[in-house]
């Protein structure tokens, strides 16, 4: 009789060890699986922070680049820059009224003393006042286009033709001949024209106010002067 209760106690000790176990199976399965789920989780790629956006464009850059100033990436002014260089191509300042008009009456007087020597070196009859007239022909038409240059550069017109009485001298002169015509053309061109030419000169030489004026009236005198002399020489002199 009292080994039943022996074997009965040892029969639950039995069943309890087998439900411990059982628990502790079913204790470390569920661990497992809560184990491989965490792992499971902990591979999935995270957002990164540092991640951008490709796909928006790229925002100019205001910086100058290496070798360059802030001049060089302004709107360009060279457009500007040459209207003007090329439309100051400038003439130069007018004339005082005083330089414009010695400058009108010494081309009218150049070009009269021209085309009368070019009839004088025709119709003079001494070979000396034919000479003579040749050297007017040459001495004044260099000095008439240096002349037509300066009042180019100043916008001054000068005039085509000769005035009224340039042109009636002519004419008078044009109706001699012989030994008359000699002795008139020394009188009105050789003397005459040349003595008030000289003095026009001397006054512009010393009180022209532009340069290339003043320069003119004297670089001519000398020649004006030997045209004097040489007129005062011909023996057909009035």
């Amino acid at each position: 009789m009292n080994s039943t209760p022996h074997r009965m106690s040892l029969t639950m000790i039995a069943m309890a060890a087998v439900l411990a176990l059982s628990a502790c199976d079913r204790g470390g399965d569920g661990s497992m699986r809560t184990d491989t789920a965490g792992k499971t989780a902990s591979t999935a790629p995270s957002p990164s922070p540092s991640t951008t956006d490709t796909t928006s464009p790229p925002v100019a850059s205001t910086v100058p680049s290496p070798g360059t100033t802030a001049a060089d990436n302004s709107p360009s002014m060279s457009g500007a820059a040459t209207t003007s260089g090329t439309g100051s191509a400038m003439s130069s300042a007018p004339l005082a009224p005083a330089d414009m008009q010695f400058v009108t009456n010494a081309a009218q007087g150049g070009q009269f003393e021209v085309e009368v020597a070019k009839l004088a070196a025709d119709k003079a009859s001494s070979p000396e006042v034919k000479s003579y007239a040749q050297m007017l022909v040459a001495d004044h038409s260099a000095a008439n286009d240096k002349l037509r240059q300066i009042a180019s550069s100043h916008n001054v017109a000068l005039a085509a033709s000769l005035p009224a009485d340039k042109k009636k001298e002519i004419d008078l002169l044009a109706n001699l001949s012989g030994p008359e015509f000699d002795k008139q053309f020394v009188k009105i061109v050789g003397i005459k024209d040349h003595h008030r030419d000289i003095a026009d000169f001397e006054k512009a030489s010393k009180t022209a106010q532009a340069d290339d004026v003043k320069n003119f009236a004297e670089s001519s005198l000398p020649t004006l002067k030997k045209h004097m002399a040489a007129a005062e020489k011909l023996p057909t002199k009035g």
